[in-house]
């Protein structure tokens, strides 16, 4: 990229570099989404513990959707940082007229990487999820039979 010396070539830099800020208005957004998700696994794992004789099943399992919410979270905000050194590399390469493109690239590649991850487990706690409350709504007659789950009740 040659050196910004014009207003069109400044012009350009910066329409380069705010093309990943729209990556980061999408990470934003599922962030949100995901601590929102994270606090309804919170207060169910809190309604469970003060209810007499709490499903150790159901306690088990939200364990492990805050797990993977929590990896979620962190893909996302890491993708959110990278993001933001793709952004920056495009200012500092047109400063300095460097040949900062490898930076560039393994920069974004690796934010759109774990953009990727935090949407795939993301998916999975909805899966999770989705299979918990199906068990809750299955009525106790309908449910075929299950070795490890004995008498315990389960519950969203």
């Amino acid at each position: 990229m040659p050196p910004v010396t014009d207003l069109g070539s400044a012009a350009h830099v910066v329409q380069l570099a705010l093309t990943p800020i729209f990556l980061l208005t999408g990470l934003a957004s599922l962030l949100n989404v995901f601590t929102t998700r994270l606090g309804r696994v919170a207060d169910r794992v809190d309604r469970l513990n003060e209810a007499a004789g709490s499903d150790r099943r159901q306690l088990d399992r939200l364990r492990l959707r805050s797990r993977i919410l929590d990896g979620a979270v962190l893909f996302a905000a890491v993708s959110g940082g990278l993001t933001c050194a793709a952004a920056l590399t495009l200012f500092f390469g047109a400063l300095r007229d460097s040949a900062m493109g490898v930076w560039l690239f393994a920069s974004f590649g690796a934010a759109l990487g774990c953009a990727m991850l935090a949407l795939t487990a993301f998916s999975a706690e909805m899966i999770l999820s989705g299979r918990q409350v199906r068990e809750a709504a299955t009525p106790e007659v309908d449910r075929p039979p299950d070795s490890d789950r004995g008498s315990e009740k389960s519950g969203a």
